[in-house]
């Protein structure tokens, strides 16, 4: 079998892609957990929960991208 050569395209294909998951990931994250915490305010009457979802999914966005972009491989 023939090892396919690397472009310089790909490089910048990789690139883009991480470029666009990572606001991405941070996006969802808002949306998703603020989402909740809005429910659970609308439900209970606690507005302090909305925050909370945001800080929450915030800080969850960014665990994620940090154990999918931020490792060194060995």
């Amino acid at each position: 079998m023939s090892e396919q050569k690397r472009r310089p395209e790909d490089g910048q294909r990789e690139f883009a892609d991480v470029a666009w998951s990572v606001p991405s990931y941070l996006l969802s994250g808002m949306i998703i957990w603020g989402g909740i915490g809005w429910l659970l305010s609308w439900w209970t009457g606690w507005a302090w929960l909305i925050p909370i979802g945001l800080v929450v999914g915030v800080a969850l966005a960014v665990y994620l991208v940090y154990v999918q972009y931020g490792r060194h491989s060995s």
